[in-house]
C-alpha cells in the first residue's frame, strides 16, 4: 500500500467514525443541490456537463483522482491517484471538508464546508448523477424531478408559443427589402435585457439589503473564489484593499481604490454573479452584497447598515474624480463624420507604451501554466 493510501486510510476512518452507523449517502440530495451552488462556479453535473474550472462530476463516485482524460489535473492530485485515491463517501467526506489539507496542492480554492448536513446533502446530491453510488431508492426519487423539469419544458414551451403568436414577424416576403427574418421583440423580452444600472440611479430596482445580510450571502456564494475578506484566492480578483497604491508599478485595482461608480458594482453582481449561476440572486440579495462589499472596503462601517433604492446615490466610491469624460464624439473625424484614419496616421514609427500582463481574467478559462505568456500587445 502506497503512503498516501495509508495517511488517507486512517484519516478517512477518523473523519467517517460517526457515519459508520449510519445508511449509504444519508444526506438529503435535493437540499444538496442547493449546496452545490457554492460548486457549480467550478464543476457541473448533468447532461452534457463539459469541464470548466474544475472536471465535470458526472459518475465521480469509483473514479480514481486525477483520471479524467480531457481536464488537466494538477499533480498533486494525479499524484495521488496513482497513490490509490478512489472517490467515494468516505473519501469525498475528508476532501471536501478541507480539499487543501487532504491532497496537498490541489488546484481546488474552495476552503472546504464546514457543516456535517452540507457535506453529507451534496454527496448525496452527486450520488445521484453517479451510476456506481446512487440507490434505487435515490433513482426513484429522480424520476419524479426529471418529470417536473420535463413538465417545465413543455410549459416554457407553451409560453414561448403564446409569446410567438403576439410577436408577429416583421415580414413574410422580401418586399422592400425586408427578408422576413426574426419578428419584433415583445415589451417583456426587451425588459429582460434592459437591466443596466447607471451612475444616476437609472434602472436601480426597489429593494434593500444589510451589511449582515450580504456578509452571509459572500460567504456562501462568493468566498469560494474571492476570498472571506474579499482578499482574492489563487488568481480570483481581489475586491477588497488597495487604497493608496494606484500610483505604483502593479496596482491593487479593487471597488474600494479604482471602481468609479457602486452602480458599476451592483450591475456587475446582478448580471453576472455568482459564476456559474449567475442571475440567481434576489435584488434585496444584490444590494445586501453590494453593501457587504462597501463594508469590506471600509466605506461604511456598520454592520446594521442598509443599502436601498433610496440612499444608494448618497454613496460615492474614492476614485470617482479620477475618472474623466469620454469626448471621442468631438474628436475631429467624429464632429465632422468623417472615416478615421487606419493606416499612415502617424509621422513617426509606432512604440509599445505598455503590456497586458494577461488577456484572461478567469482562472481555469485557458491553461493557468500558459497564461503568463499570453497578452503581448505589441
Amino acid at each position: 500500500m502506497s503512503k498516501f493510501l495509508k495517511a488517507l486510510s486512517l484519516g478517512t476512518l477518523i473523519a467517517t467514525l460517526p457515519l459508520l452507523a449510519a445508511t449509504a449517502h444519508a444526506g438529503d440530495a435535493q437540499k444538496g443541490e442547493k449546496v452545490f451552488k457554492k460548486c457549480a462556479a467550478c464543476h457541473a453535473v448533468g447532461e452534457g456537463a463539459k469541464n470548466k474550472v474544475g472536471p465535470e462530476l458526472n459518475d465521480v463516485f469509483g473514479r480514481t483522482a486525477g483520471s479524467l482524460g480531457d481536464y488537466k489535473y494538477s499533480k498533486a492530485m494525479i499524484e495521488a491517484g496513482n497513490g490509490g485515491l478512489v472517490w467515494d463517501e468516505a473519501t469525498l467526506t475528508t476532501y471536501l471538508t478541507k480539499p487543501r489539507d487532504m491532497v496537498k496542492g490541489t488546484k481546488m480554492a474552495f476552503a472546504g464546508l464546514k457543516k456535517q448536513d452540507d457535506l453529507e446533502n451534496v454527496i448525496a446530491y452527486l450520488a445521484t448523477y453517479s451510476s456506481a453510488a446512487a440507490p434505487a431508492d435515490q433513482q426513484g426519487a429522480a424520476e419524479p424531478a426529471a418529470e417536473e423539469a420535463a413538465a417545465g419544458e413543455t410549459e416554457t414551451a407553451s409560453a414561448d408559443t403564446s409569446a410567438a403568436a403576439h410577436a408577429a414577424p416583421v415580414s413574410e416576403t422580401r418586399d422592400g427589402g425586408v427578408l422576413g427574418l426574426g419578428r419584433v421583440a415583445t415589451d417583456d423580452e426587451v425588459a429582460a435585457w434592459n437591466i443596466d444600472i447607471r451612475p444616476d440611479g437609472t434602472g436601480l430596482p426597489e429593494g434593500s439589503g444589510t451589511v449582515a445580510e450580504g456578509e452571509v450571502l459572500f460567504t456562501d456564494n462568493c468566498a469560494v473564489c474571492h476570498g472571506d475578506f474579499g482578499e482574492g484566492v489563487g488568481r480570483w480578483p481581489v475586491l477588497a484593499g488597495g487604497q493608496d497604491t494606484l500610483t505604483e508599478e502593479r496596482p491593487e485595482k479593487t471597488i474600494g481604490s479604482y471602481w468609479p461608480y457602486l452602480s458599476t458594482v451592483y450591475d456587475y453582481v446582478r448580471r453576472a454573479m455568482p459564476y456559474g449561476n449567475a442571475r440567481s440572486l434576489s435584488d434585496d440579495d444584490v444590494y445586501a452584497l453590494t453593501a457587504y462589499l462597501l463594508y469590506l472596503n471600509d466605506l461604511v462601517d456598520d454592520e446594521d447598515f442598509e443599502l436601498s433604492k433610496d440612499n444608494f446615490l448618497e454613496i460615492r466610491l474614492p476614485n470617482e474624480e479620477n475618472f474623466i469624460a469620454d469626448t471621442r464624439a468631438e474628436e475631429p473625424h467624429y464632429a465632422a463624420k468623417a472615416e478615421p484614419c487606419m493606416s499612415n496616421c502617424k509621422d513617426s514609427a509606432v512604440e509599445i507604451t505598455m503590456r497586458a500582463r494577461i488577456l484572461d481574467v478567469t482562472p481555469g478559462s485557458v491553461d493557468d501554466d500558459d497564461a503568463s505568456g499570453m497578452g503581448s500587445v505589441d
